[in-house]
């Protein structure tokens, strides 16, 4: 649906108030497989493409020519840059930042042909996942090699190649990427793992 074609706003309470929460902008230029679901307030950008049975959740910004994999999970309120490629079957948390030209992999040998030269197709891999929980960061032009995970509020800085998974609150950095530091909810570089 384009901006011509939105909804009429829905309400919803919450703790006694009245939130108005306004149906998902969908640029004409992306391309939306039918099956996606995508939650209220989110907006997807020019030259999007959003597979089949993508679910993205509410207050999000998916940006111009990203990509998301058939049934890849976003939370809400989560940031998906231009360009960004999320493959299949990665799950983003509530809260994910990933940066512009991200990539996850989603496949450990990545092959065009079988050992005897045929073309392979869907039946000879098994798709594995890049998982990010919630609140953490993924930095512009990072590769996270799946499978692997990206911990609660953790920061990966940009140009990273992720190849191990990164624990909560932790700032990783570098090819391949490595423990630098500690980073709170903000994502200022603190001394120690915070408690929370």
């Amino acid at each position: 649906m384009g901006y011509a074609g939105v909804e009429p706003a829905a309400c919803r309470r919450s703790a006694g108030l009245v939130a108005v929460m306004a149906a998902p902008r969908i640029d004409p230029s992306a391309d939306v497989d039918a099956t996606a679901a995508i939650g209220d307030d989110t907006l997807v950008w020019h030259l999007a493409q959003l597979r089949e049975d993508v679910r993205v959740g509410r207050q999000c910004v998916i940006g111009r020519g990203a990509y998301l994999g058939p049934g890849v999970v976003v939370g809400d309120r989560c940031k998906i840059q231009n360009h960004a490629l999320v493959y299949e079957p990665a799950v983003l948390a509530d809260g994910v930042f990933v940066g512009p030209a991200v990539v996850f992999t989603n496949d450990l040998l990545p092959r065009a042909v079988t050992p005897d030269g045929r073309l392979k197709d869907g039946s000879d891999w098994d798709a594995v996942a890049v998982t990010v929980r919630e609140g953490a960061s993924i930095g512009a032009r990072t590769v996270c090699v799946a499978p692997v995970t990206i911990g609660r509020w953790a920061l990966v800085a940009a140009g990273s190649v992720v190849i191990h998974d990164v624990p909560d609150f932790a700032l990783v950095a570098g090819v391949p990427a490595r423990q630098i530091g500690w980073v709170d909810r903000s994502g200022t570089r603190v001394p120690e793992a915070p408690a929370d």
